[in-house]
């Protein structure tokens, strides 16, 4: 897939602050430092467009960037772990739900786990409050590069069992790694294939 125009749009700490909803947009969600802005990255071809850290609770506020001036991609506050105080945890918390709930033209959010772990509660916690809330997910499972097929396998497969205990069905799966540039292909495929069936409605 050739390159893709990408450009910074704004950030905001409130959902009501965010860029006119007349266009198709992509959220990417996940614990704190499971390699979303690195992900981010790898989808824009571009280092330095989201920031990155080692640092867990590097993205505080919500992140718009324009795609191909057809689409927005969102790179949202990580949830969990992060070396910040409960009050902003907090804050954070209530700043992605209040967007995730009130954000009318979010079509699809790409949640990322870290394939290496088992599945995580807040994690499959996250789940079920989207699927309550009827959210349309996909899930990227990050970090692959850090595993052999074998132990990949058996991970993924465990999550998906995992799920099945509260699903009837799972959501669409990518396997992702930033470092060996894994997963931009599919992940792109599939968002522009959505915009484009959706551009009518915008």
């Amino acid at each position: 897939m050739s390159d893709i125009s990408i450009s910074f749009l704004k950030s905001c700490t409130k959902w009501e602050d965010c860029p006119e909803a007349n266009k198709p947009e992509f959220a990417f969600i996940g614990r704190s430092n499971v390699g979303k802005s690195s992900l981010i990255n790898l989808l824009a071809n571009h280092k330095h467009l989201a920031k990155t850290s080692g640092t867990p609770g590097k993205t505080q506020t919500i992140n718009h960037f324009l795609v191909d001036q057809s689409w927005y991609l969102v790179d949202l506050p990580g949830y969990g772990y992060a070396k910040v105080s409960k009050e902003d945890r907090k804050k954070f918390s209530k700043q992605v739900t209040d967007y995730i709930l009130n954000r009318q033209n979010l079509v699809c959010l790409f949640l990322l786990v870290d394939s290496r772990h088992e599945p995580l509660k807040n994690d499959l916690e996250f789940m079920k409050w989207l699927g309550e809330k009827q959210i349309p997910f996909v899930l990227v499972f990050t970090k692959i590069d850090k595993l052999s097929s074998a132990e990949l396998n058996k991970n993924t497969k465990v999550y998906k069992t995992k799920m099945l205990n509260d699903w009837e069905s799972l959501p669409k799966t990518f396997l992702s790694s930033a470092t060996a540039k894994i997963g931009r292909i599919e992940i792109l495929s599939y968002i522009i294939g959505l915009s484009n069936e959706l551009k009518d409605r915008f």
